[in-house]
């Protein structure tokens, strides 16, 4: 039933923080038309979390060392937040061209298994040979 997931960044800077994504963090993009870039991304997970309200959605990048990450961005002079401790991993918050904030985290929690894009809740049924209009199927019932 999934066989992938879409995340939308608005920004006021859709150039620059394309550039970011495909220069900078080395990710594949396809163009569907008229210079419109997807970026293709790393495996993701979600979860949930408690909350008082429903409009609240965050996406985090992920990355293996915390630290190296934040010096490759420095190389780039792309501005890091100080990194901090969360019970679920370290944290920083990068600064994309645009001024928009992404938050990226070494995970200290375990990853689940991936979901295969084949997999799915609906049951294939095999197809049926349909009789041709106006003729009667030889099928025993």
């Amino acid at each position: 039933m999934i066989n992938g997931a879409h995340f939308l960044i608005y920004t006021k800077k859709a150039a620059a923080d394309k550039k970011f994504f495909k220069e900078v963090l080395k990710c594949p993009s396809v163009d569907v038309g008229s210079g419109w870039l997807i970026f293709g991304l790393p495996p993701a997970e979600l979860a949930f979390h408690p909350s008082p309200d429903n409009t609240s959605t965050e996406l985090y990048l992920m990355c293996k060392d915390i630290e190296q990450f934040v010096a490759e961005m420095q190389k780039h002079q792309i501005q890091c937040s100080r990194i901090y401790s969360q019970g679920w991993g370290r944290v920083t918050e990068i600064t994309m061209p645009s001024g928009g904030k992404l938050g990226v985290y070494q995970a200290r929690h375990k990853r689940p298994k991936q979901m295969a894009a084949s997999n799915s809740v609906i049951k294939k049924s095999k197809p049926s040979t349909p009789s041709a209009p106006g003729k009667k199927s030889n099928k025993k019932k």
